[in-house]
């Protein structure tokens, strides 16, 4: 057992290192600006909205001003009382010489909120290249050619991941380990090996594929939009492609209940829709390697303390050296982070697997709330009412025999 044990920690310390390393150098530092292409397409840039987030003013007035010379915006809200409608319709009559435009309504394609609030953004885009972006994302001035420079001619979808930026307080710099250190790492690590997923923050999409695939309402056959878009391009053997250097997700202050709620969210929907790439997350984190380093340095008569320091030196060093290479933050405090971040995480996967619904802004959606909606729109169709109507016929005439 001890030697089983000492076995699956220098396994799994020599993954982080590794892992840490690909996403290094998929994620450096980008220092230049990039000019937009010389054919460069037309491109709308849907934003919902839904709320004030930290820094939402400056991260929507981001969307104005970008070095690329064919662009719109269409910020979506689905109701007209929502916060940030007020903040967009100024956001908007300050930047006069830049189109865009804010819809309102809410349209019902399953039970995300919001793909529902995305779906009119998307139907009255007229161009063939389309950006989702979340109102929390920071754009910067080289956005979306940025986005266009990872497209490859077996692409279906373009992402980049949240990095986490501007933490503050220390709960807000655990949401940094998660996000930066933990989660993009391992995105870049699944793009590189040829297997990326989609990820709903910035999504880069070209209509014809979207369309051949059923259409932007068609992602709300799953319970998360990214989810359904991994599996609408694999179905059509295309690829969910991870662009280099990501953007910027400003925090400012986080509590800790945020960060949960947050956390618990996307491990459920991950474990919901992909739960056979979701079971081995238990592994990733420190705690089950430095729990089997401690069991192989107590049979062998070793210093304890030593060996939990030199082990969570290497996992910790390693992912500050990622940071170091992406210009990515990375404080004094981000050690004790990403401790807590390890030690929560097997809690936040046990979790995953005892509760289905996800609530987001107030909303509750499950995998049940998603059969049931595609079970309603199956009744709806006139071939199930007619299938019906042939049925109950039938019924009548063998009773009546």
């Amino acid at each position: 057992m001890a030697n089983w044990a000492a076995g699956f920690c220098i396994l799994a310390t020599s993954i982080q290192v590794v892992s840490t390393a690909i996403a290094a150098w998929r994620c450096r530092a980008c220092t230049s600006h990039l000019s937009p292409p010389d054919s460069a397409p037309a491109v709308t840039i849907v934003r919902p909205v839904c709320g004030i987030d930290n820094f939402e003013r400056e991260t929507l007035a981001s969307s104005f001003g970008l070095d690329y010379p064919d662009y719109r915006v269409i910020f979506c809200a689905a109701r007209a009382d929502d916060a940030a409608v007020a903040l967009v319709r100024e956001l908007i009559a300050a930047h006069p010489g830049d189109p865009a435009t804010l819809l309102i309504g809410d349209d019902r394609a399953g039970p995300n909120p919001k793909l529902n609030n995305t779906i009119k953004g998307f139907d009255a885009a007229r161009t063939d290249w389309i950006i989702m972006a979340d109102s929390n994302v920071m754009m910067p001035r080289d956005y979306i050619q940025r986005l266009l420079a990872r497209w490859r001619p077996n692409s279906g979808v373009v992402v980049s991941v949240p990095i986490g930026a501007r933490p503050g307080n220390f709960w807000a710099e655990l949401e940094c380990a998660f996000l930066s250190t933990f989660q993009a790492r391992w995105e870049y690590v699944a793009d590189t090996f040829g297997i990326g997923f989609a990820q709903g923050k910035n999504m880069l999409f070209r209509r014809d594929i979207l369309e051949a695939g059923g259409g932007i309402r068609a992602l709300g056959a799953e319970v998360a939009e990214d989810a359904a878009t991994t599996k609408m391009m694999r179905a059509q053997n295309r690829k969910a492609h991870v662009m280099d250097s990501p953007f910027e997700q400003p925090l400012g202050r986080r509590s800790a209940s945020q960060v949960w709620g947050r956390q618990v969210r996307w491990a459920r929907l991950r474990r919901i829709t992909f739960p056979v790439m979701f079971a081995p997350e238990i592994l990733t984190g420190s705690a089950l390697p430095l729990l089997a380093g401690l069991y192989f340095a107590a049979s062998q008569g070793l210093n304890l303390a030593l060996v939990a320091g030199l082990l969570l030196a290497i996992w910790c060093g390693a992912e500050a050296m990622m940071a170091r290479c992406a210009g990515w933050h990375f404080s004094w405090r981000m050690p004790l982070a990403i401790l807590i971040r390890d030690l929560l995480l097997p809690v936040i996967w046990v979790d995953a697997w005892i509760n289905n619904e996800v609530v987001w802004r107030g909303s509750t959606v499950s995998e049940a709330k998603v059969r049931s909606f595609r079970m309603r729109e199956l009744t709806e169709l006139p071939a199930y009412a007619y299938a019906r109507k042939l049925t109950d016929r039938y019924r009548q005439k063998w009773r009546s025999r």
